[in-house]
């Protein structure tokens, strides 16, 4: 079923071997920690960046404290349906890794026997980072260049070809954007029960220190350009 890239003078195979070429003329370990950043480090780097936004968030508070947060949480929940969808998708493509069917590839991981199409790191990074943009403009255009280098990262080791990861950011973007209204608009609910909740409310929005009220507006920031964009 897979026929996106069979020809070594197709523009797809010959990108791979560009940018894989790169693994062969860098250092061993500088190939190993391409190796370690493109399968766990940006992930990881990801979900600490929702952690930092989640605070941010949580400490400025206000009326679109609750709307954020529930950006925030359909980000990984958007990321993990974007990952099921998949499955039927590389089930239907069937399309082999690259390594199977070209020679001279450096692949960096081994392991690798499920199919190529789409890639599930780019889906999920990319999704996170649009997720992240929804829900807070700044944190969401690093996440969105973190997916970017996840997609090189992926390439770079050998194990997927460009189009597997243009697949995957476009599966993962569609995802979250087609979704999000429906999601923002039960999650948002939620989220505002849970800032009323004297046991959890702080998950959402910080407690002012016992007998300091809060006056409204008066813990927004001056910046204009980081509000949400779930607001």
């Amino acid at each position: 079923m897979a026929v996106l890239a069979d020809s070594g003078s197709n523009p797809d195979v010959d990108l791979l071997y560009d940018i894989n070429g790169l693994a062969k003329d860098a250092p061993h370990w500088w190939d190993r920690v391409m190796e370690f950043v493109g399968e766990y480090g940006l992930l990881l780097a990801m979900v600490l960046l929702i952690l930092w936004c989640w605070w941010s968030v949580r400490r400025r508070g206000g009326e679109e404290a609750a709307p954020s947060v529930a950006a925030l949480v359909w980000a990984p929940l958007a990321a993990g349906l974007a990952v099921l969808v998949n499955v039927p998708i590389r089930g239907f493509v069937r399309r082999p890794r690259p390594f199977l069917d070209h020679e001279g590839l450096d692949v960096l991981v081994s392991g690798k026997n499920d199919f190529s199409f789409v890639s599930d790191h780019a889906t999920i990074t990319m999704a996170l980072g649009v997720g992240l943009f929804v829900a807070h403009r700044r944190f969401g255009l690093v996440g969105i260049g973190l997916a970017l280098l996840e997609g090189f990262c992926r390439v770079y080791m050998g194990v997927h070809y460009p189009t597997d990861v243009v697949g995957g950011f476009a599966l993962g973007t569609a995802v979250v954007l087609l979704l999000s209204p429906p999601a923002t608009a039960l999650l948002t609910p939620l989220m505002r029960a849970v800032e009323r909740s004297p046991r959890v409310g702080g998950l959402v929005r910080r407690r002012s220190a016992p007998g300091v009220p809060v006056l409204a507006g008066a813990h927004r920031p001056a910046e204009s350009e980081e509000r949400d964009l779930a607001a």
